[in-house]
Order: C-alpha cells, then sequence, then structure tokens
C-alpha cells in the first residue's frame, strides 16, 4: 500500500449484509482506510457509549454505509455529524426510500444510493484532501 499522503478514511459498513467496498482505489491514491462493521446487535457503538472510537478519531473523511432502518445506526451517522470537525466529508450509501425517509437525519451528508464508483470514489477522495489542506 502506498504511504498515505492524506487523510484516512473511514467506511462503516455492516458484516454478513453483502456489501463489499473496494477500498483499493483510495489506498491507490494515498488513502489509509480503516473499516468499521459497526457494533454487534447486542452491543452498544462504542462512540455511542461514551468510550470514544479511534477509528473515528483517526479519520478524515466517512463513507457511512450501515443500515439506516437500525436505530443505532442511524444515532452513529447522527454522532458522526455531530462530532466531524467542520468540512469533514461523510458519504452515506442508502437506498432510494432511505434518503426520503431519513432525509432529515442526512441533511449535510452527501448521499450515494448505489455502491459507490471509482468516480464517486475519486471525487470523495479529493473533497477529503482538500478538507485536510484548509482545515484550519
Amino acid at each position: 500500500m502506498a504511504e498515505p499522503r492524506e487523510g484516512v478514511v473511514l467506511v462503516d459498513m455492516s458484516a454478513g449484509e453483502g456489501r463489499r467496498f473496494d477500498r483499493s482505489f483510495l489506498e491507490k491514491v494515498g488513502h489509509s482506510v480503516l473499516v468499521c462493521e459497526g457494533p454487534h446487535e447486542t452491543q452498544l457503538c462504542p462512540l455511542l457509549a461514551g468510550t470514544g472510537c479511534e477509528k473515528f478519531e483517526d479519520a478524515h473523511g466517512i463513507v457511512f454505509a450501515l443500515d439506516l432502518d437500525r436505530p443505532q445506526h442511524r444515532a452513529i451517522l447522527a454522532e458522526y455529524q455531530h462530532r466531524a470537525r467542520e468540512g469533514m466529508p461523510i458519504r452515506a450509501v442508502v437506498t432510494a426510500e432511505q434518503a426520503v425517509r431519513f432525509r432529515d437525519l442526512l441533511e449535510g451528508v452527501e448521499v450515494w444510493n448505489h455502491e459507490p464508483t471509482v468516480a464517486d470514489l475519486d471525487g470523495f477522495a479529493a473533497e477529503v484532501e482538500a478538507a485536510d489542506r484548509f482545515a484550519t
């Protein structure tokens, strides 16, 4: 893997739901990728429990692909939005129906209604780099 030139990207996705994320493009353009498979149904996310999350703290951008139909996942996205430093890019991979139903929660987050393409990830990577460059 190439040495990261810019920010770390956190990819939040459920284990066992069939979602596959090709992290190779982001790594090729110099970003380290941390994957979080979300909390088990019987556990509380450390970020929500107040114990903190090292992966979130290290992140310069987030691709959120957890299921918004689960209340804890909605709470995680809200916490990301609340705690993220100004300008941190957050993308949410949701169904078109979820985009409508959870539009208030998704306000301020760019929504992808499809699995991210190379073009999506290229734009996202550029936004992460710009946010790092212009961070105060």
